[in-house]
């Protein structure tokens, strides 16, 4: 991954919101993304991809459900500016908002221990 395609996946806000609700809750599945963010299931998805084509998170599949991950792999450049824009975001009236619509989430898939 360039530079340039990290800096442009994080150009976006609902793909920085995403990445917070990830390092809160270690991975989340896509339903859990749309209820958290109040966004359609297709646009989670398209920026999920975006996200995955950048290489700043994983994903895998159990039944039915699709889980994402910020990518363990990062390299150290990659984790800090990772780490700094969410530490930046985490006490926003946004991020406080998205958390609490997750924590009110009913009915959440259990993603396997890992």
């Amino acid at each position: 991954m360039t530079q340039t395609m990290m800096f442009q996946a994080l150009s976006d806000e609902t793909r920085l919101r995403a990445l917070l609700l990830m390092a809160e809750a270690r991975e989340l599945c896509v339903c859990e993304l749309v209820e958290a963010l109040d966004v359609s299931q297709p646009k989670i998805s398209r920026h999920m991809g975006v996200l995955r084509d950048a290489g700043l998170v994983g994903s895998r599949r159990q039944a039915q459900w699709v889980f994402y991950f910020i990518n363990p792999r990062l390299a150290p450049w990659q984790s800090r500016i990772i780490e700094a824009v969410i530490e930046g975001r985490r006490d926003s009236d946004v991020a406080r908002a998205d958390l609490r619509r997750l924590d009110a989430m009913s009915d959440r898939p259990r993603p396997c221990p890992a």
